[in-house]
């Protein structure tokens, strides 16, 4: 079976039965008063509703109120900044005071401003002529693209620090999620590597895809800990790891060779797969591990229904006269990967810390390939480099809880966010 087959059209997709809105333990975002309103407007009751008599000199007995939370008038300030000039009463030198380290022009725009458009372009995935539009539309002013380009490679520059933290933490994390996708710069097929936690994401692009990519992203050649991935074999090139394999992808192949070949063991494992994932998340409500009679029961099952697969699918035979090897059915080909890496398929059922699937990868990845999709693809490959470095900061900003605007901002001053210990290690 191929791991990096496109997810399933939607015949083979079983019907959701969740209901729209917010589930189960989301965290709400309800609007609540404030105490201290920024401006309080009173409405006066002038005239009695019911007999018509004036109310205008009587005084009000209590206030229902309404508060609305709306943006004030936006309009962008310019600060003129004045550095005293100042002869020595006693040398008769001049003396200049000096000027913040950030204000380097006679006329320029201000850190925020930059950080907005970095914001834009790295996180909205908003083009270069649209980024103007905004500022325009929003502002009445438009920052030329060379002003958002600078923005973005100073922006780069200075979260190098912070990428550099982040590579460390990954290296030293338990468990770290991997994934890659084709990215087009300069108009060739190049491929965006991610490294990723709950609290962590490390971008890279590179022209190869496999170990010389995985070996310039400099984390897995390092790395000790639970790699989890789909299965794509250059993985398997670094043997300091434990491998654990992505179930979401399991479950769509097993999806696959149940509906398209009819051969019910495959429906059969992946119940298996989801009642071992629903007994990991509940007993990981109040203990770190299933009690071994648990996880024999489960293995005792997972291999009963591998081994029933295999006599439905007993390996071809060779026809004589013919070299080479013999092909394989898809079923078959499966059943051979999930019994040979049957520790690797229930990682997350042997240590509560590796997740069930790789859907933190891949939605870190997904996000790059709509920003592809929204803004185009790369001209240079030292803007894809900008656009990474700067990602994987907001992503790992965002990921702890952070204001993205304030990191942006502070690392356009020099200060970026440095994760110490991230959410989710």
């Amino acid at each position: 079976m191929d791991s990096k087959r496109p997810p399933a059209p939607k015949a083979m997709r079983l019907p959701g039965n969740k209901k729209n809105g917010g589930q189960e333990g989301h965290v709400g975002r309800t609007l609540e008063p404030v105490e201290e309103p920024d401006h309080i407007e009173v409405h006066v009751a002038d005239r009695c509703t019911v007999c018509g008599a004036t109310l205008e000199d009587v005084e009000a007995d209590d206030y229902q109120k309404r508060q609305v939370f709306d943006i004030p008038p936006v309009k962008i300030e310019v600060t003129e900044h004045q550095a005293e000039i100042k002869t020595c009463p006693h040398c008769n030198a001049r003396n200049m005071a000096q000027f913040p380290p950030d204000v380097t022009a006679s006329v320029q725009y201000g850190s925020r401003i930059r950080a907005m458009a970095v914001y834009q372009t790295n996180y909205q995935f908003v083009p270069l002529e649209r980024v103007g539009d905004f500022f325009e539309d929003i502002y009445g002013h438009r920052p030329t693209e060379a002003f958002t380009l600078e923005a973005n490679a100073r922006c780069a520059e200075n979260v190098k620090p912070a990428n550099d933290a982040i590579k460390e933490l990954l290296i030293n994390a338990h468990v770290v999620n991997f994934d890659e996708t084709g990215l087009r710069v300069e108009g060739k097929l190049n491929w965006l590597h991610v490294a990723s936690t709950p609290g962590l994401t490390y971008y890279i692009v590179h022209p190869k895809r496999g170990k010389e990519a995985m070996d310039a992203m400099g984390i897995l050649a390092e790395f000790d800990g639970v790699a989890m991935h789909d299965h794509w074999m250059p993985y398997f090139n670094y043997t300091d790891v434990i491998h654990a394999l992505c179930n979401a992808h399991h479950l769509r192949d097993l999806t696959f060779v149940h509906e398209q070949y009819e051969q019910d063991w495959a429906e059969e494992l992946s119940q298996c797969l989801l009642d071992i994932k629903k007994e990991v998340d509940q007993a990981r409500l109040y203990k770190d591990e299933l009690d071994s009679d648990t996880i024999k029961e489960f293995e005792d099952r997972f291999d009963k229904i591998i081994e029933g697969g295999l006599e439905l699918n007993p390996p071809p035979q060779k026809e004589p006269g013919k070299r080479g090897r013999v092909k394989q059915s898809p079923p078959k080909n499966l059943l051979d990967r999930l019994k040979g890496h049957k520790r690797k398929v229930l990682a997350f059922m042997y240590d509560f810390d590796v997740p069930f699937d790789n859907n933190q990868a891949e939605r870190d990845v997904r996000m790059m390939k709509l920003r592809q999709k929204i803004s185009g693809t790369f001209r240079t490959a030292i803007g894809a480099d900008v656009f990474c470095g700067i990602r994987g900061y907001i992503s790992t900003v965002r990921k702890n809880g952070c204001r993205m605007l304030d990191a942006i901002q502070d690392a356009l001053r020099g200060d970026p966010f440095i994760p110490s210990g991230c959410v989710g290690e």
